[in-house]
């Protein structure tokens, strides 16, 4: 990660990739600790924007680097806006998409808010969840339907003339689809304008925003001004590599953890991520030191995994977490291990050994679940399976045994 410079506070300049603008004057327009000193003479907390289209159900650590920053500024005494893109997510983002996105509708996008909503933590004390709900005045939650769903055609139109089509298609992914003649809606271009006007209406003092969000956060920027409003900061951290250590954490790669995945799957995922990918957990995801971290990497990595856990799950059940992983790689059958159950109520028997797996859930599918058991990555009660058509006659010889995938997925079956 590029350096930012060292007289940030900790607490700004951790995970930081970029910040813009970027100006080392004392114009708090240009110079973002100007601006946080005139906040604190002013005693006016400044408001970082943050938003968020609940276009899917879970809430994975590469989406967490966002909100840890976003309550490290509520800590500091800011007020957090957390924008859910309830009006947004039904035409979708298309940053990173080569097609254009299917749109979701108002009744998936809501319910998908409130599983967000609880998995930040609301209704948890501030000590355990992601964003601090409680203390007054650090976060105020906005749908954009509020405002976008009553703008009229004058006021689109408004907002189409703040741009050129030459600057979208500097954006990069609309420009990669161009050139390629893949196919751009329309709809498509309103997007960002959409969401650089989020931030007029709330009066952004900084936007957070991963680095593929920049041209999104500089349309903000583009827009506040339209509007003769003093334009906000962009602050931008870096994508998580996802547990495949290629590309970035995304669920349809299937290389995620879930911020509320029980213990034992986060800890046995995490211990177990590529040596290079260690520090930038350590450093996105933790308070600790990267400096004061074990030079051997496996205890790094066993160190960053209990870190994580602790933070979403309580120092007690990371540290049980961590011990029933340690047997249940070394194949002991402990019958006492906090492993996590799945009910075989939903298998039909007899079942074969591939099928059980899928109508599990512990694999995606009946495929993938013939190539992990040829693959000699699947075993119960530490028995290794290697039949994908072994045939399960009925529940009774299942019950109470522990299933596992790889090393990082354990399941304990029950009735």
């Amino acid at each position: 990660m590029p350096e930012i410079p060292n007289y940030f506070p900790a607490w700004l300049n951790r995970g930081m990739v970029d910040i813009f603008p970027s100006g080392e004057d004392n114009d708090p327009d240009q110079n973002i600790l100007s601006r946080l000193k005139q906040s604190s003479i002013n005693q006016e907390p400044l408001r970082i924007k943050l938003g968020i289209d609940p276009t899917g159900t879970e809430i994975h650590l590469g989406h967490s680097i966002l909100f840890r920053k976003l309550r490290a500024f509520q800590d500091a005494g800011h007020t957090a806006v957390l924008i859910i893109g309830d009006f947004t997510a039904c035409i979708g983002d298309p940053t990173g998409k080569s097609s254009t996105r299917v749109q979701l509708s108002s009744q998936e996008v809501e319910e998908n808010a409130k599983t967000y909503l609880k998995q930040l933590g609301q209704g948890m004390d501030p000590e355990r969840s992601l964003l601090d709900f409680k203390t007054p005045g650090r976060l105020e939650i906005r749908r954009n339907s509020e405002w976008l769903s009553k703008l009229n055609l004058n006021q689109i139109i408004d907002l189409l003339g703040t741009a050129t089509v030459g600057q979208m298609l500097a954006k990069e992914d609309f420009g990669k689809r161009y050139s390629s003649g893949t196919q751009i809606s329309l709809h498509e271009f309103l997007y960002p304008l959409l969401q650089g006007f989020d931030s007029v209406v709330v009066k952004s003092d900084i936007e957070l925003g991963g680095t593929d969000q920049k041209f999104n956060v500089a349309i903000g920027r583009d827009l506040q001004r339209h509007f003769n409003q003093r334009p906000q900061f962009g602050l931008l951290l870096p994508l998580l590599v996802g547990l495949d250590g290629t590309k970035k954490m995304s669920k349809s790669l299937n290389n995620t953890v879930g911020i509320s995945e029980d213990p034992l799957s986060m800890y046995s995922k995490l211990e177990k991520i590529p040596d290079d990918l260690v520090g930038s957990y350590i450093t996105l995801l933790t308070d600790l030191d990267p400096h004061l971290m074990p030079l051997d990497p496996r205890e790094a990595q066993k160190e960053m995994a209990l870190a994580i856990t602790s933070n979403r799950h309580g120092e007690e059940a990371a540290k049980a977490a961590q011990n029933d992983a340690c047997k249940l790689i070394s194949g002991a059958k402990n019958s006492f291990a906090e492993v996590p159950e799945v009910s075989l109520a939903k298998v039909n028997f007899p079942a074969k050994a591939f099928y059980l797996l899928s109508a599990l859930g512990v694999s995606v599918s009946s495929s993938e679940a013939r190539r992990q058991i040829k693959g000699g990555s699947v075993r119960l009660d530490g028995e290794k399976i290697v039949d994908p058509n072994l045939v399960f006659e009925n529940p009774s010889g299942l019950r109470g045994k522990v299933l596992q995938i790889g090393k990082k997925t354990f399941r304990r079956l029950a009735n």
